[in-house]
C-alpha cells in the first residue's frame, strides 16, 4: 500500500507573512517533524498569485496581497523546506484553495495501488479543508486523515469549525 502526505500552503506568507498567525508559526516544528518521519510520496501544495491578485474574485473578497509567485512571501517556510531536503516531493501550484490537478497527480502516482492520504497544513478553514474534502470527493474509499496538531486555521474557532466539517464528511481527525 502507498501513502501519500499533502503538505498544504506551509509558505512565508501563511506562517509569519502578510497574512501570518502565532497560531501558523506554531504549527511549523510539528509539520517540519511530520514530514521528516514520513515514508512515502509527499505533494507540496503553493498557493499562487499572479501580480494583478487584487484584481481578482478572491483579491476583492480578501484584500490581501499574498503568495505572488517568485516574491519572498510565496517561498516555503525555511522550517518546511529544510525537512523536505533530501526527500523526493512534488510541487503542486494552484490559484486557487483546492487544487483540481493534485487528485489526477496522486491517481497517477498511485498507479493502481491502494493508498493513504494524510493532508496537513494552512490555513485548515480554507485550503486544507478544500483539499482534504475534494480528495475524499476523488477517493470516496481511500482513507484520508488529517493531524489537527499539524494545521492552523485563520482564527483557532475557524480551525475546530474546520476539522468538524472535515469530520463530519469521514475524515479521520488524528
Amino acid at each position: 500500500m502507498k501513502h501519500f502526505l499533502v503538505v498544504v500552503d506551509m509558505q512565508k506568507d501563511f506562517v509569519d507573512g502578510s497574512l501570518g498567525t502565532p497560531e501558523a508559526a506554531a504549527i511549523v516544528p510539528q509539520v517540519a517533524d511530520t514530514i521528516r518521519r514520513f515514508e512515502g510520496e509527499i505533494f507540496v501544495t503553493l498557493d499562487t498569485h499572479s501580480p494583478d491578485y487584487l484584481g481578482t474574485a478572491e483579491g476583492r473578497k480578501l484584500p490581501v496581497v499574498h503568495c505572488v509567485r517568485g516574491t519572498p512571501g510565496w517561498q516555503l517556510n525555511a522550517g518546511v523546506e529544510e525537512a523536505l531536503s533530501g526527500k523526493p516531493y512534488t510541487l503542486v501550484e494552484k490559484p486557487t484553495f483546492g487544487s483540481t490537478a493534485l487528485p489526477d497527480l496522486i491517481r497517477e502516482s498511485a498507479g493502481g495501488e491502494n493508498f493513504t492520504l494524510e493532508v496537513l497544513g494552512l490555513c485548515t478553514d480554507i485550503c486544507v479543508v478544500s483539499n482534504a474534502l475534494l480528495l475524499k470527493a476523488c477517493f470516496p474509499e481511500v482513507p484520508v486523515s488529517v493531524p489537527a496538531a499539524c494545521c492552523a486555521g485563520v482564527t483557532p474557532e475557524k480551525h475546530k469549525a474546520a476539522l468538524a466539517v472535515m469530520e463530519s464528511c469521514q475524515i479521520d481527525i488524528i
